[in-house]
């Protein structure tokens, strides 16, 4: 019963390859980002295998490590629920705050899934 609940929205991950300027690029898009998650949490661990087999370069806020993200994340976001894609890193105030797992995952390969 709850595996279906946690998996019918599974978006499917490609493993991708990239040479080295591909890369550098990615990254460069990649540092507009950041994870607000935990290590506990089972969405988190699904957004985070997502982001390494997409080799992201995504900073990652741990909620319950650092009271100042879990701070900002209620600030800004509105919630304090994780994950949390924060795009548009330079001011928290103007960034967009992207809720569940499945709409990151869904948006991270959209937007970095495929080699240029």
């Amino acid at each position: 019963m709850f595996d279906d609940w946690f998996n019918s929205r599974r978006v499917e991950v490609p493993t991708i390859t990239r040479n080295a300027a591909q890369q550098a690029e990615v990254d460069a898009a990649t540092a507009g980002l950041a994870l607000y998650h935990y290590d506990s949490c089972g969405f988190c661990r699904r957004v985070r295998a997502a982001i390494e087999a997409l080799g992201l370069d995504i900073e990652l806020r741990n909620v319950m490590e650092d009271r100042a993200h879990y701070q900002e994340l209620l600030t800004h976001g509105g919630r304090t629920t994780v994950p949390c894609l924060r795009i548009g890193k330079t001011d928290p105030a103007t960034a967009d705050w992207m809720y569940e797992s499945a709409d990151i995952i869904a948006y991270l390969v959209e937007r970095f899934g495929v080699t240029p």
